[in-house]
């Protein structure tokens, strides 16, 4: 039986070293290592032997299988050396290399990453809400009439459930407040939809960043303040901004802000940026009667909102006279800011 091991051994030594393919090496190694292998069934055999047969036949099994697996590791190697090298046939190594493409960050990740940053300088802490809403946290809480045009379908993405798509992250406002205790001071960066006619200024999906700051002794002063501050920490010191009165139904006093656009070889403009005011009262009164107590007392506190689009703030950093660069995704304009 030990002649019968070695001559197994012999015979799987030879089919390897024929086998020039992946496939044949594996028939080779199931032929004479599987469970059906001739060693499994000459060890079977060594049941019938005398005591002192069996350790030598269990030995020169122990031989052949081991010889038998190192022969098909060695064998495997050669051929995978044998294709690595057939892949490369032909290739001149000393050909320069074709040059990678550098990444880089989009420029409304950019200017929303800067625009975290100093407003974190000045205390906010992030806050995130749903993109799909409600009637009540997207206008009733934020003291918007049935009758205002910002509801109607013409200007608002409506759900057949009756829910929405945001159209401003002034509900991460209301959403804050009503699981928040003052003071309150948070910024909510995100998506808003509105059925915006798309233009050199205008989106119908566009990018915002809202702030409430909600306290004791919040003073009007205090407001313009930070927005001046973070708009000159933005743009630069010589930074030009306005601020015009204006209407929403969320604050009182309310006030839009400009800020002047400079396109290389134009004349400069401004450009409207933001929405601002006084959080009007109505809402901390819409706020107490979801959360059912009044821990926003409108008699004892007061705050600031205001509400940014991150798309214009790109097009004043980078001197972008078209909105609609920044969702063309034209390499030849995104590979600027590589």
């Amino acid at each position: 039986m030990i002649e019968q091991a070695t001559q197994i051994q012999a015979e799987a030594l030879a089919a390897v070293e024929a086998a020039n393919t992946e496939a044949t090496l594996e028939e080779a190694r199931v032929k004479f290592l599987g469970k059906k292998s001739p060693l499994n069934a000459l060890a079977g055999e060594m049941r019938n032997l005398s005591n002192e047969e069996k350790p030598k036949l269990g030995a020169a099994l122990n031989a052949a299988r081991h010889a038998i697996g190192a022969a098909l590791d060695t064998r495997k190697q050669s051929l995978q050396d044998a294709a690595d090298a057939a892949s490369v046939e032909g290739l001149d190594p000393s050909m320069p290399g074709r040059s990678v493409a550098t990444g880089s960050l989009h420029p409304l990740t950019i200017v929303k990453d800067r625009a975290i940053q100093i407003l974190r300088r000045l205390g906010f802490a992030l806050a995130d809400g749903p993109e799909i809403e409600t009637e009540f946290h997207c206008f009733d809480a934020l003291n918007t009439p049935a009758d205002h045009p910002a509801r109607n379908d013409s200007d608002t993405f409506y759900f057949d459930s009756g829910k929405l798509l945001r159209t401003h992250t002034s509900s991460v406002q209301v959403r804050t407040m009503e699981k928040q205790t003052p003071p309150v001071k948070i910024i909510a960066p995100g998506s808003a939809y509105r059925r915006d006619e798309i233009d050199a200024t205008h989106l119908s999906v566009f990018n915002q960043l809202e702030g409430l700051y909600v306290d004791k002794d919040v003073r009007l002063s205090d407001l313009k303040g930070t927005l001046e501050f973070f708009y000159r920490a933005m743009f630069g010191d010589n930074t030009e901004v306005r601020f015009r009165p204006h209407f929403f139904p969320f604050t009182e006093p309310s006030f839009e802000i400009d800020v002047k656009l400079q396109v290389k070889g134009e004349a400069p403009k401004w450009i409207e940026v933001a929405g601002c005011g006084m959080v009007d009262p109505a809402v901390f009164e819409a706020i107490n009667e979801s959360r059912g107590d009044t821990a926003f007392d409108p008699a004892e506190l007061t705050g600031y909102a205001f509400g940014m689009g991150l798309d214009r703030l790109a097009m004043i950093q980078y001197g972008i006279k078209d909105i609609r660069l920044l969702i063309e995704n034209d390499t030849r304009f995104l590979s600027q800011f590589a």
